[in-house]
């Protein structure tokens, strides 16, 4: 039986790590947020160093490429202390020049890094509906693929190291500019005077339909603010895009309108808030 490892249980990687039904092995900066899946039987590890001795392949997904970097080639981190043989997956949105780093370093010891950034948010990451974007090397891909059958819906290799993370500023991109628009929207229904559950019923299932509208916009009428996905990641997101933007000498003016607005978020919304929370600035 494959012993897995899981890194990073918040908010969606709980939900993701409660898929995968083999033997598992996690670990998270805070045990409180791994504790329903230990009560499930998940055994509990005190570093990712330790999730590297036991699991064939670990799967992560954390905060920030910062965060990436340390869990992976960190005194206790995974290359570091894995060996040959070894699937190591992050799932985490970050650098495209990280994860080649990731893929060379595991290279040198016999260790297969893919990337592999999901979308969906906590809706997907609950019903393993997530898209999963994967970079690396394709053999590796096909071998872990029934895994990632079991996270997600849509599941779509690109190429090499970096790829993945590549397609997904692709992703966050088209979503920055889509959730100004939705709440432009509600914002214009509200003071138009319309009932505005009617219209967001009615427009939701015409041209303008999308994800955010269907799934993020009825948390901005009820002010549901909760997170999904944080806002604080999204800006995250949001600046990796933008840095790779510039490096391939490109403009992007409406990921560039979106970044500033979410950005003018006082700390502590960003810190603890869904990224519907940008309904609250037109409110």
């Amino acid at each position: 039986m494959m012993k897995i490892g899981f890194i990073g249980t918040g908010v969606m990687g709980r939900s993701m790590a409660s898929h995968l039904n083999e033997t598992l092995y996690i670990y998270n900066r805070t045990k409180e947020k791994a504790q329903s899946l230990i009560e499930a039987g998940a055994v509990w590890c005190e570093s990712p160093k330790a999730v590297a001795e036991q699991a064939d392949i670990v799967f992560t997904i954390l905060g920030y490429p910062v965060d990436v970097e340390e869990t992976y080639l960190g005194e206790n981190g995974l290359i570091t202390n894995g060996s040959s043989g070894q699937i190591f997956i992050d799932c985490t949105t970050s650098s495209p020049e990280l994860a080649k780093q990731l893929f060379e370093a595991g290279q040198t010891k016999g260790i297969e890094v893919l990337d592999a950034p999901v979308s969906g948010g906590d809706i997907g990451a609950k019903n393993a509906t997530l898209s999963i974007m994967v970079g690396g090397n394709e053999t590796t891909f096909n071998q872990v693929y029934p895994l990632f059958e079991r996270i997600g819906a849509s599941i779509a290799y690109f190429g090499a190291a970096g790829s993945g993370q590549h397609t997904k500023m692709a992703n966050q991109i088209a979503i920055a500019s889509n959730m100004l628009g939705v709440a432009e929207s509600l914002y214009y229904a509200k003071s138009a005077g319309l009932d505005v559950e009617r219209v967001l019923e009615t427009i939701s299932k015409g041209a303008a339909g999308s994800w955010s509208l269907s799934n993020l916009a009825p948390r901005m009428l009820v002010d549901d603010f909760a997170p999904g996905f944080y806002t604080h990641h999204f800006l995250k997101d949001m600046k990796i895009a933008l840095e790779e933007a510039e490096k391939m000498n490109i403009q992007l003016p409406g990921l560039a309108l979106a970044y500033e607005l979410y950005d003018r978020l006082s700390d502590e919304l960003k810190q603890t808030t869904g990224t519907q929370i940008i309904y609250k600035k037109y409110q």
